[in-house]
């Protein structure tokens, strides 16, 4: 039975919804679905079996397809099937197993998953004809293509690897500033009473010290570290295995200084967290987006997706920071404890998913602190 909507059901559709436009047609993979794929409001995307490595990114721009572009500008192509290293400083186009044939009255969006912009792999999805990364017009109906480029660290992928995640939207369920502010003041979305700005919530960069570490759940305490610098010329990083690289390996430690300062050099990644602990609450999702770029000379956050259930009580948290994925810009600049550097604008959901956000769901980044991608030990 095809998925219907009343007038007024505008939102993020959730997991049972993006179960159902599969089974309809509007969502097509080549593979079946993988355990865990869908998640409370989203669909993870999974990489095909050939890449293309690509002189330089680009958009295909209408009347254009994106293999046109590639069969244009690719270097060379090579096969995921058993695994392939991407380097670091190339541009490289995966076809993804999933494509789209899209209702009229539904578009979607994409970003980074969580664990791929904390490895600092700058991932975008691109579709045929479009003027812009990430989005996904209403009725599409096209392939999908991965734009990959590794900054900091090599990394080895393989046909099914997730990177990105898909969010399909009814509509303009964004809160505005009054409704948002009524929401906050029901479930207080960060621990901080005065935190509504505009239509969205403020988020600060925690260079304190005072926080919490890497497993707050645990409750260890360590109050001297504020973030992690990546390290240049490392190993290669296996993006399916978890648990399996020491910190030390790839990352040095930020200690806390006496005036809560920071320096950004250029051309650096860094891994630090929200002063702010941030929830989620099960009737909405949120999305991290920059709180202004003239504030200041450095990008933060690849990966802007929060699900339904993130750090709620509900689900199993009390609350969570927003790890910043942060890359200075071509001058030193200067980060002050508190600093705002981002906003969660929050969304309707069309419903309540079925299943949450969290530990029950195998979540990486409940309840977290300070936490780098769930490839590092500790």
């Amino acid at each position: 039975m095809p998925l219907s909507f009343a007038p007024e059901d505008k939102g993020i559709l959730p997991d049972r919804m993006i179960s159902a436009l599969a089974e309809q047609g509007a969502i097509r993979a080549a593979h079946p679905f993988a355990a865990g794929q869908i998640q409370p409001a989203s669909l993870d995307l999974r990489l095909g079996e050939i890449a293309y490595r690509v002189r330089a990114s680009f958009l295909p721009g209408p009347g254009t397809t994106v293999g046109r572009r590639i069969a244009e500008l690719k270097l060379h192509e090579f096969s995921l099937a058993d695994g392939a290293v991407l380097e670091t400083g190339c541009v490289y186009l995966v076809p993804l197993i999933e494509s789209l044939a899209l209702p009229a009255d539904i578009a979607a969006a994409t970003n980074p998953k969580s664990s791929t912009g904390r490895l600092d792999v700058f991932t975008r999805v691109i579709a045929d004809e479009t003027r812009g990364f990430d989005r996904v017009e209403p009725g599409y109906e096209g392939p999908l293509y991965a734009e990959i480029s590794p900054k900091t660290f090599p990394v080895l992928v393989r046909q099914g690897s997730r990177l990105s995640q898909l969010r399909l939207r009814r509509g303009d369920g964004v809160l505005n500033a009054q409704a948002l502010r009524a929401l906050h003041a029901r479930e207080r979305l960060v621990d901080r009473a005065e935190a509504v700005m505009g239509e969205g919530v403020a988020v600060s960069v925690d260079l304190s010290g005072g926080g919490l570490g890497p497993n707050p759940a645990r409750g260890t305490p360590h109050a001297s570290i504020v973030g992690y610098r990546a390290k240049r010329h490392t190993a290669v990083i296996d993006v399916e295995r978890r648990d399996a690289y020491d910190v030390a390996d790839f990352w040095e430690p930020i200690a806390a200084r006496a005036d809560k300062s920071l320096i950004l050099d250029p051309d650096e990644f860094y891994i630090l967290a929200s002063t702010e602990a941030v929830q989620v609450p099960a009737d909405y999702a949120a999305e991290m987006v920059p709180f202004d770029p003239l504030v200041g000379e450095f990008r933060v956050h690849y990966a802007g997706f929060f699900d339904p259930g993130f750090g709620y009580a509900g689900a199993g948290g009390l609350g969570a920071r927003a790890v910043l994925e942060v890359r200075s810009r071509e001058v030193p600049f200067i980060l002050e404890h508190g600093q705002i550097v981002g906003r969660l604008i929050y969304e309707r959901m069309v419903a309540r998913p079925d299943k949450l956000y969290g530990s029950g769901i195998g979540s990486n980044y409940q309840a977290q602190g300070l936490k780098l991608s769930k490839h590092f030990r500790g």
